[in-house]
């Protein structure tokens, strides 16, 4: 059973930097993981994610501010959000997919496995 809990979530002024974590117990290393993120009244959008080999696949909004990394023998996804914008306001959710390899998974229907989200928000 795979378990994401996602932390780290919180209110920033605009430029700031938050550093989302997304432990994956029961969950190994090899397979894909990606953020994922809903503003209000708005449909969930794929944010970023990393291969089972690390690849990473950057959305074009947050390429250059985010960034996505892996602890593999903590089983740990880290988000890394820096020079935030009012526009990156949102609930961001972690997700996991069985997919190997390079691929990245860009659809939210191919992750089997979802946290419950943690809210940022951007504001002066």
């Amino acid at each position: 059973q795979v378990h994401l809990v996602e932390s780290g979530g919180g209110w920033v002024q605009p430029g700031g930097s938050l550093r989302l974590s997304c432990p994956a117990s029961g969950f190994y290393s090899i397979y894909a993981a990606a953020w994922f993120r809903q503003a209000l009244r708005k449909e969930r959008e794929f944010v970023v994610g990393i291969s089972g080999t690390d690849v990473t696949y950057y959305a074009d909004s947050v390429k250059g501010r985010f960034t996505i990394s892996r602890d593999n023998p903590k089983d740990m996804v880290y988000l890394q959000m820096s020079r935030l914008k009012p526009e990156d306001t949102a609930d961001y959710y972690c997700a996991a997919s069985f997919s190997q390899g390079d691929y990245v998974p860009g659809c939210g229907g191919e992750y089997g496995y979802w946290g419950r989200g943690t809210q940022v928000s951007v504001s002066s």
